[in-house]
């Protein structure tokens, strides 16, 4: 993936406000133009809000970002509202906030809240903490939410193996130097072509010549056999999460 450049700056100007008195008139033309000229307005306030720059096709909050523009185009009123911009960002905001809300609550949705114009460096304090919780939440559920499907995922791929998931603290080698001996076996099963291949192809541990290549028995590799394999597919698949506790 490139590097993405910083989304540049969009100054409101009467021919915006011309566009954005049609779009409320219903003239639909009008309302495309004046969503495609602030896109980036929009994808700097997601990016600054969000923490990061958030990018066409990959991220769900440029959808979130769009339906809250268009929604401060219907909402927006001069006369109450000020700059249709800092309305509009506060409606982009708070929709954001709604979204990560809604993603850690299980798809609970929280209404949109007075649109208060009160800010200190153009982000209330309040809703500054705010954010940034809802954004902890929204991570902290992702994280939990990769985390089962990775061990989903493994689970299957022990499973061709004859191993459960289940079975891996039975198994696990009781002493330290037995345990860091099977994970430096594992770790050769990982890491050479040979013995990976031995491993994926015929369903077994290489085990005369992993027998050449430590310093246990063939008895002891074959008492661990097990748990080598478990390790080993952990590695070779990089399981992310798990490789945690293998480290």
């Amino acid at each position: 993936m490139g590097r993405t450049e910083p989304h540049m700056e969009v100054q409101e100007s009467p021919r915006h406000l011309e566009l954005l008195a049609q779009a409320q008139r219903g003239e639909h033309g009008a309302r495309e133009e004046l969503i495609r000229q602030f896109k980036p307005f929009i994808l700097r306030v997601l990016s600054q809000r969000s923490g990061r720059f958030v990018q066409q096709g990959q991220d769900e909050e440029i959808s979130i970002g769009l339906m809250a523009f268009d929604e401060a185009i219907n909402s927006y009123d001069p006369q109450k509202s000020g700059s249709f911009l800092a309305f509009a960002e506060t409606v982009i905001k708070r929709r954001l906030i709604d979204y990560y809300r809604k993603e850690q609550r299980g798809n609970k949705v929280i209404p949109l809240s007075g649109l208060g114009q009160e800010e200190e460096d153009g982000l209330v304090v309040a809703e500054r903490m705010t954010m940034h919780q809802a954004m902890l939440q929204h991570q902290l559920e992702q994280e939990r939410l990769e985390r089962r499907e990775e061990i989903v995922a493994y689970s299957k791929l022990l499973a061709r193996f004859q191993i459960s998931f289940r079975e891996l603290p039975e198994i696990c080698p009781k002493h330290a130097d037995a345990r860091a001996n099977a994970l430096a076996a594992a770790r050769l099963v990982a890491e050479r072509p040979e013995l990976r291949q031995h491993l994926l192809n015929r369903g077994e541990l290489p085990l005369k010549e992993l027998t050449e290549l430590v310093e246990v028995s063939r008895k002891t590799l074959e008492r661990q056999r097990k748990y080598i394999i478990a390790i080993a597919l952990i590695l070779i698949y990089d399981f992310s999460y798990l490789k945690e506790y293998v480290q």
